[in-house]
């Protein structure tokens, strides 16, 4: 059993900068993926990014890239997903998410189905 607690969200106008963290409780393992997802109102839940406890991998939506960073602190059970050049668009509520508890390819866990424990979320809200 894993439980994953989000922080980090608020409002922040365009342009701006968020850090959201994810606090992990329970095992973790080495070949896990845990991953930043984020569902706007009325829209989808989206897959923003991804990365493995052990390696430090990682993976992008493409709608992020070269303004996310995802990040990990392995001694504080700690995902962090660092957001510059905030947009309105960007507005959402942001879920921590752990994967399987064995090695899968990160390239492969843009699935939310693919996850099995999710955070309650935090809000993010971009305003122009």
């Amino acid at each position: 059993q894993v439980q994953l607690v989000e922080s980090g969200g608020g409002l922040v106008q365009a342009g701006g900068s968020l850090r959201l963290s994810c606090v992990a409780s329970g095992r973790t393992f080495s070949d896990q993926v845990m991953g930043w997802f984020r569902q706007a109102p009325g829209k989808e839940r989206e897959f923003v990014a991804a990365i493995r406890w052990g390696s430090g991998s990682t993976y992008y939506g493409d709608s992020v890239k070269g303004r996310f960073t995802i990040s990990r602190d392995n001694a504080k059970r700690t995902i962090y997903l660092q957001m510059n050049s905030l947009q309105p668009e960007d507005t959402a509520v942001y879920y921590c998410a752990a994967g399987p508890q064995r090695f899968t390819r990160i390239q492969a866990m843009s699935v939310q189905e693919r996850y099995d424990y999710w955070g309650q979320g935090t809000q993010v809200t971009v305003s122009s």
